[in-house]
């Protein structure tokens, strides 16, 4: 796709399907000659001309208005064409197709086609190019992209503050900072007979200090912008008839599953995705874990899929019936499920043990054998005592926790690169602790964390990971 960036491009830029307004968008360089002559009138700059858009025959495919953007005050950087016409999806492909064909036309000024090249973007490319004329940075691409996908009111509101740029703007504070200390060290490498009495007359040691302090805050607000971007998976386990299904249906306040009193009723995976103070929670509803006679093929296959989920959880619902925990044989089940449950869940994952029928339990059933009230929750799905309860401790969970200013939406991507930041300034402050020794070291160590920041923005990235990026947009976008 890089090597092909000097192209012009076009594409719908609309979502697919019926809709009152569909709008083709061509992008490149020297656009208004064929501009003029596809639309038969002189464009104005910034400017809605309605006009005809019509066909090789001179008959309208549609009527619409075509607005030109002259680069570099565009959305790409270069000469963008916009046409809007009505957003039916015979038309605007009608409406493509002439766009090729005219491109190919001769100009009779230079005798040449006007848009030789032309031809159909590729996913995100538009936006591409907006990036790789420094209309935007790659946190601000990715933040397009991030609020076409928000799921949630929350996760678009940051998503915006990301795309104006206010994560990149506390990035570029760090790297400033990075930058600075950098090139003090530098410069002491030259002059070793005086390296250290000139670090420390710079207060080497302060900026370091204050760029970690720094860099810790930014790290904690970007792993709640990925968590606000990508959501938590819970998994709901346990017995069959446990409620599993009900709890499900609770959270999500709607019937999603369905819910008998014969075990085995579910079968397979229900997944449905809600939100809890703006975080996208994706709750997985699975098979009743049982074993022994009576278990027929298909419910094994729910059963195995079930285990698959919990491998991939964030946070897992151990769903009791407290009616039943009187029973010995529901006790014991219950003890082979957690120390599968011990093994099978990754390091990091949280439990949660909820106790569920609470509206019908007598007074004398309660959560006998674990009383860790940090991991505990009595409830009713059926009533929806507790809920909220539980809808809190999955926020905890997650490490949920709201700031005061505007977050802005992040990746994981983002978040591993502050990471690496993290570990080599660790490194780097205990080079310089080490003083003369250790300053080439040091400079390295500040070389490498500048680097993983640089990739934050984009200012180095290798071009796989563009074309991974850009790859996930939408095309037109």
């Amino acid at each position: 796709m890089l090597s092909r960036h000097q192209d012009p491009i076009i594409a719908i830029a609309t979502a697919p399907g019926r809709g009152a307004v569909g709008i083709v968008r061509v992008s490149g360089p020297q656009l208004k000659p064929w501009a003029d002559a596809f639309c038969g009138k002189f464009l104005q700059a910034r400017q809605a001309h309605y006009l005809p858009f019509n066909d090789d025959k001179g008959d309208p495919i549609d009527q619409g208005l075509a607005i030109f953007f002259p680069g570099p005050h565009s959305y790409t950087g270069e000469d963008v064409l916009e046409l809007q016409a009505h957003g039916g999806p015979v038309v605007l492909q009608l409406l493509l197709s002439r766009c090729l064909e005219a491109a190919q036309q001769i100009n009779a000024t230079t005798g040449t086609a006007y848009l030789p090249n032309l031809r159909l973007a590729a996913p995100g490319e538009f936006t591409q190019r907006a990036f790789l004329n420094d209309k935007i940075d790659l946190a601000q691409a990715e933040a397009i992209a991030d609020l076409i996908d928000a799921s949630t009111g929350a996760a678009a509101r940051s998503a915006s503050r990301s795309l104006a740029g206010d994560f990149s703007k506390e990035i570029n504070t760090l790297r400033d900072g990075l930058v600075h200390l950098r090139m003090l060290v530098e410069a002491t490498l030259d002059f070793p007979e005086e390296e250290i009495d000139f670090l420390q007359k710079a207060d080497a040691q302060g900026q370091l200090d204050r760029l970690q302090a720094q860099l810790v805050k930014v790290l904690a607000r970007t792993q709640q912008g990925a968590l606000l971007r990508e959501g938590i998976k819970v998994v709901i386990a346990g017995q069959p008839n446990a409620g599993k299904s009900s709890l499900l249906n609770a959270l999500a306040g709607a019937e999603l599953a369905i819910v008998t009193p014969i075990a085995g009723t579910t079968r397979d995976v229900v997944q449905q995705t809600i939100q809890i103070e703006g975080v996208p929670v994706h709750v997985i509803d699975t098979a009743g874990l049982r074993e022994g006679e009576g278990i027929d093929e298909v419910e094994k296959i729910g059963i195995q899929r079930a285990w698959e989920q919990i491998a991939g959880a964030d946070a897992v619902l151990f769903l009791h019936d407290l009616t039943r925990q009187h029973l010995p044989e529901y006790v014991q089940a219950d003890t082979q499920i957690q120390e599968t449950l011990t093994t099978q869940i990754p390091h990091g994952v949280t439990l949660l043990h909820v106790w569920n029928k609470c509206d019908i339990a007598t007074d004398d059933q309660g959560a006998s054998g674990i009383r860790d009230a940090e991991t505990v929750i009595n409830l009713s799905a059926k009533t929806g005592q507790g809920i909220e309860q539980l809808r809190t401790k999955l926020l905890e969970a997650a490490g949920w926790q709201p700031v005061a200013e505007g977050l802005y939406l992040a990746r994981a991507r983002h978040v591993q690169a502050l990471e690496r930041v993290q570990a080599h300034l660790e490194m780097a402050d205990a080079h310089l602790r080490a003083q003369a020794q250790s300053l080439d070291l040091l400079a390295e160590e500040l070389r490498l964390s500048q680097s993983a920041l640089n990739e934050i923005t984009g200012e180095f990235s290798a071009d796989d990971l563009l074309g991974v990026i850009f790859s996930s947009f939408c095309i037109g976008k």
